[in-house]
């Protein structure tokens, strides 16, 4: 080793701020520093990273090179600040303990899906966390899911009260281990601990024998909940019908798809068609479920995903599924452990009261979880990723923006699909996937969720923004519980998410479109055309509003869409293709204006063609008429259009929809196929009456993959540049985030 003078050495400091702490970035800049002779220390703070070095000039420009583009796997470094200091002729370089500020500014990780390394280890019979279920290191495991306050060290989780055993504390402490402050480290000696019960909560078995006792009860066709990392999953084995079946009757899920974790990646390949940026996402440390293309005549029960093209497919992501799935060989079913319309189950006793009637055993640990995070859910559209739940590996992963507050911003989402959104400084923080905001325990888990991010980061928001809608939920709790409340309009928080999530400025054109929302003339819109400005939006255009007989009710009966469709053409309801005695009763309610609120939705239209179509007249979940009509038009590819018109700021959807009415009984996929066209050419000429290069895409009906395609594809064509959502979710899993950006542009206009 070289031997320099006092005047050739130089000290740097380097800030880091981002996702920096748990993921191993501390061994990585001890290793880097002793490789380069480097002297000095390494810190986890408040603000992220702190780095001193000092040393050869050369060597700290090359540290300096290796820190930026060779970082830790998991890691995302926002900013780097660095300047020189004055030499302090240090002996070596040393990792020091954290600095624990009040003043909260680094990015909370999501928690992360087992690494290689890991698994390698645990199914190596000479290693000593062989089948050890909770095996973890700095690439991977629990994050959010168990921390009770920043700085993310152990102290701050719920592994605080698991004492380390001599080998474990060894490895903790070693900068040359993989497992150097890895916070939830533990080993079967001093960690977490499995146990099987039964449904009146008696234990049954223990540690690994409670492991085998439950793939032996799965293979026997039962039903197990089990606890994994950021809440319970109701586990069955996905290629036997009876226990899939079993399943929907339990948990009162007649049709909506399950969600199936498969034993590896060339599983999954032998029954789904598997796109490279799927496979990449299947694959990442996320491991998020991904809607992929399933192949015919596979194994899978019909059951799983009945009437549905597509299979959410997902890869094991923690240590338990792991053993689970090499044990059984095949498939399972991986849906979320809760009760229809509640928050997933995290507590164990919770999970025996709540899903007695749901599971036969229940496979549960003693690691406490701390914030509730239910698997994400992506779909490839456009060759880009589309988060439509974002939760577990991606949340509360904050999104940086180009704006800035000094103060934090709440938002409190809506109704359906409930999410909160923190915004403090730049950073723009998503909350897990909470739900519908229908239940008590749902309120609460609302309520858990804004508590558990003002502790996290040390800091009450000093806004809030809520939706417009006095009903929502979410809507009375922010005006009943907080101050300083601000209302914003449903479509135009769509509009700012989509805007947020592209890090685009206004002034744009946004096509809002979607089941439901609260307008500003006390009508339901959702079939929108805003002109966004700098200072707000305009309703530019909207479509053809229609009387929606029953109001909400029509969310689960595309009957009542059909029939207000048919009342304004003044058509015949007899050519309803599932006539009842309900209809006749809601004609008259029409007729006479009865509980008939008029609606722009264009997710109401798409469930009156499902209806005209034969598809669909009840839905068993919020949407299904929709995807079914989207499903059908995917068998065919034809490029005609119906016809439509405007008029003073209206889409007149009738001639399509009368045109549509004159063709049934002719090809379905046909229509259907034609029916999305239209809506694209539609959204292509009214991009055509503005002036704005930049059209957003936004809107839970912006979920269909068909209808996101050939609308941006017929942009692209047009001239025009099209944005959706990759980040946020399109629905209103993503209001949160537009509320959170009006609060910021009042501010801004404000200030």
């Amino acid at each position: 080793m070289s031997i320099l003078t006092r005047n050739e050495i130089i000290r740097r400091r380097y800030a880091l701020k981002g996702a920096v702490q748990g993921v191993g970035f501390r061994p990585f800049v001890y290793h880097l520093a002793i490789e380069h002779e480097l002297k000095g220390w390494v810190r986890n703070d408040s603000a992220g990273l702190i780095i001193e070095v000092e040393g050869d000039v050369a060597k700290i420009a090359d540290f300096e090179k290796q820190l930026h583009h060779h970082k830790p796997q998991n890691s995302i470094v926002s900013h780097i600040e660095s300047f020189n200091l004055t030499p302090q002729f240090e002996a070596d370089f040393r990792i020091l303990s954290s600095d624990n500020h009040p003043e909260i500014t680094i990015l909370m990780l999501p928690d992360l899906a087992i690494c290689q390394d890991c698994i390698r280890e645990m199914n190596d019979a000479a290693d000593r966390r062989h089948r050890y279920p909770f095996i973890n290191c700095t690439q991977c495991g629990p994050r959010f899911s168990i921390t009770t306050a920043l700085p993310y060290d152990r102290p701050n989780t719920s592994m605080a009260a698991f004492e380390m055993c001599p080998e474990c504390e060894r490895e903790y402490h070693d900068p040359l281990s993989r497992r150097f402050h890895a916070q939830p480290i533990a080993c079967a000696h001093c960690g977490p601990q499995l146990e099987l019960w039964d449904q009146k909560g008696n234990c049954v078995a223990y540690g690994d024998s409670a492991l085998s006792q439950a793939i032996m009860h799965i293979e026997q066709g039962k039903i197990i909940a089990l606890k994994g990392l950021g809440g319970f999953h109701l586990v069955a084995d996905a290629t036997l019908d009876r226990p899939v079946q079993l399943l929907r009757v339990r948990k009162h899920r007649k049709s909506k798809p399950f969600a199936v974790m498969y034993p590896s990646l060339e599983a999954i390949q032998a029954d789904c068609v598997i796109a490279a940026e799927e496979k990449a996402l299947l694959c990442s440390a996320a491991a998020p479920i991904v809607l992929v293309l399933r192949k015919s005549g596979i194994a899978i029960s019909l059951w799983v995903a009945p009437n549905n093209p597509y299979l959410g497919a997902m890869l094991p992501y923690t240590p338990l599924h792991h053993l689970l799935l090499q044990a059984l060989k095949r498939p399972i079913i991986a849906t979320s452990g809760n009760r229809a319309s509640e928050p997933i189950c995290i507590d164990n006793q919770e999970a025996l009261e709540q899903l007695r009637d749901c599971a036969d055993f229940f496979l549960v640990h003693n690691r406490p979880i701390i914030n509730r995070a239910d698997d994400s859910i992506v779909r490839i559209m456009a060759g880009k990723m589309t988060l439509l739940r974002r939760s577990r590996g991606y949340a509360p992963l904050p999104i940086e923006l180009n704006e800035s507050t000094q103060q934090p911003i709440l938002g409190v989402g809506g109704h359906l699909k409930n999410t909160i959104a923190y915004m403090q400084g730049n950073q723009l923080m998503l909350s897990p996937h909470i739900g519908d905001l229908s239940t008590s325990k749902a309120i609460g888990a609302h309520e858990q969720a804004i508590a558990a991010f003002s502790d996290l980061y040390r800091n009450l928001p000093a806004r809030v923004a809520h939706d417009a809608h006095p009903d929502y939920r979410s809507t009375q709790l922010a005006q009943a519980k907080r101050v300083n409340c601000l209302s914003v309009q449903h479509h135009y928080a769509h509009a700012l998410a989509c805007m947020a999530d592209n890090r685009i400025q206004a002034p744009c054109f946004a096509v809002v479109w979607d089941g439901t929302g609260y307008g500003e003339d006390g009508t339901v819109w959702g079939g929108e055309f805003l002109q966004i400005t700098p200072e707000g939006y305009q309703r530019l255009l909207h479509f053809l509003p229609f009387p929606l007989p029953g109001g909400d009710a029509a969310i689960l009966e595309p009957r009542r869409s059909a029939l207000g469709i048919l009342y304004t053409l003044q058509a015949d309801p007899g050519c309803l293709p599932f006539p009842t005695a309900m209809s006749a009763f809601l004609w008259q309610a029409l007729h006479h204006h009865i509980n008939t609120p008029q609606t722009s939705s264009v997710g109401r239209l798409f469930d009156a063609v499902a209806v005209l179509l034969g598809l669909c007249d009840q839905n068993q979940f919020e949407g299904e008429a929709a995807m079914l009509v989207e499903f059908i038009a995917m068998q065919s590819d034809h490029k005609l259009v119906y016809p439509y018109h405007f008029e003073q700021g209206i889409v007149d959807w009738r001639p399509m929809l009368l045109a549509i009415l004159n063709e049934l009984g002719k090809d379905k996929a046909w229509i259907a196929r034609q029916f999305h066209n239209t809506l694209a050419a539609i959204i292509v000429a009214a991009a055509r009456l503005q002036d704005q290069r930049s059209i957003l895409l936004t809107g839970g009906c912006f979920q269909n993959k068909l209808l996101l395609e050939t609308a941006q594809f017929e942009l692209r064509q047009a001239g025009f540049e099209p944005y959706w959502h990759h980040r946020i979710p399109p629905n209103d899993g993503g209001l949160a985030a537009g509320q959170v950006m009006a609060a910021l542009r009042m501010n801004e206009s404000c200030a």
